[in-house]
């Protein structure tokens, strides 16, 4: 089989090693020429890196650090942080070797974009992605899940599409197009007849996100009438953050209900202050489902335990001249995070709207120093921002955070950093 002929085609990634081959192969033998071991070499595919070990010197290209897997005729090349790994001499076991390593690699890829679930549906695709100003295209396999569209190709052109946040579709003959804006498309196409089903599962579960989120709206405000929540949800997907002008000028209700939340919290505080310093209208505010939050209808007849309060909400706050912007997170224990905006404040509010989804809400990695997101422990969230390019946004917009000791403190060093 030509190797290469089966990546250009997106077959790569989309099989994994017989259970034959993993026994017969937990190492692989080859010849290899590289800046840390030359020679005759054993391979060791691992859960997060490839072993590479000859009589004299070994190396662990950890997957965080590869960023392309390139076939060859009878060579394999790992791209990776540390230089180039060629690979020859593998004889009959190229191709298992190639599918073992691109399984793998593969398999980190979507832990760090946080996919645990199975795909609705798979294919193979050939993709062509627009984002801010930057195209790129390839082959690759696609999956289709609850709530993304991913493509798994063998470098960092790799992308999660949420779908809560798509404004536009097109079909083709044999191509689907979503866009998120106006300067973000994502093109699938040459899928043959797994066209119509691949465009079928992204659009039930497009409806099947807009229904939970206004099915949220409804819970935070249920006083809305259908024409309210609907427009609501419209501007918060999943209850991303909105300005709360335009979310007042729909339903002042949800606005009431939202700030109630925040009043039983520590942000009370807080958002009594962004209110003195910033314009009320011009901040944006969103909602989370809380995961340990108690299913008031799971809960046992006649149990007096009180129902966990199941939404968080959240702010972005632009500072006054618009250059900067506070990230508040209506919880105990939360700082409050200080970014530059690059003077276009809605465009940085909904740039963290995307990184914050992205990573489900785990909001130290949009403040982790580079240094910090190294380190071992954090591998999952060093290759998710290098395939975000909202989250590579966001963490390079961040100036420092400040912790809530007295109110007056807090409101120094605010206008401090704002500044």
């Amino acid at each position: 089989m030509d190797i290469s002929s089966s990546f250009s085609q997106g077959r790569g990634l989309e099989f994994e090693p017989t259970i034959e081959q993993q026994k017969r192969a937990v190492d692989y033998t080859a010849q290899a020429a590289s800046p840390l071991v030359s020679g005759e070499v054993k391979l060791t595919i691992g859960e997060n890196s490839l072993t590479v070990i000859s009589l004299f010197d070994a190396a662990e290209i950890a997957y965080s650090e590869i960023s392309e897997l390139i076939p060859g005729e009878h060579i394999v090349t790992v791209k990776a942080d540390s230089g180039d790994y060629v690979f020859s001499r593998l004889g009959n076991w190229i191709h298992p070797f190639l599918v073992a390593l691109s399984g793998a690699y593969s398999k980190a890829v979507l832990r760090s974009l946080f996919i645990k679930s199975d795909p609705v549906v798979t294919a193979r695709c050939k993709y062509r992605f627009t984002e801010n100003g930057e195209s790129f295209s390839g082959f690759a396999p696609v999956h289709v899940y609850d709530n993304n569209v991913t493509t798994l190709p063998p470098n960092l052109s790799a992308r999660r599409l949420p779908l809560c946040f798509v404004t536009g579709m097109e079909k083709g003959d044999y191509e689907f197009t979503l866009r998120i804006g106006a300067e973000e498309s994502y093109t699938y196409a040459g899928m043959g007849y797994d066209t119509a089903v691949f465009g079928s599962a992204v659009e039930q579960q497009i409806r099947g996100l807009r229904e939970v989120t206004l099915v949220s709206v409804k819970d935070v405000d249920p006083t809305l009438s259908t024409a309210q929540a609907s427009q609501i949800s419209k501007l918060m997907p999943l209850g991303a953050a909105a300005p709360i002008g335009q979310l007042a000028g729909i339903a002042p209700s949800f606005i009431t209900a939202l700030e109630t939340k925040i009043s039983a919290t520590r942000a009370a505080e807080s958002y009594k202050v962004f209110k003195e310093l910033s314009d009320t209208t011009l901040i944006w505010i969103g909602f989370r489902k809380n995961e340990s939050s108690i299913d008031a209808g799971e809960m046992a007849t006649g149990d007096t335990e009180e129902a966990a309060e199941p939404y968080t909400p959240w702010l972005i706050v632009p500072s006054p001249s618009g250059g900067a912007a506070a990230v508040e997170f209506a919880e105990d224990n939360s700082a409050t995070f200080i970014y530059r905006t690059g003077g276009d404040f809605p465009v940085f509010a909904q740039r963290l709207n995307r990184a914050l989804e992205a990573i489900s809400f785990k909001r130290e990695v949009i403040r982790m120093s580079d240094e910090d997101l190294r380190k071992p422990e954090n591998v999952d969230y060093y290759m998710a921002a290098k395939r975000t390019s909202a989250l590579q946004f966001v963490r390079e917009s961040f100036i420092g955070r400040i912790i809530h000791s007295s109110e007056e403190s807090w409101k120094r060093k605010l206008t401090e950093l704002w500044g």
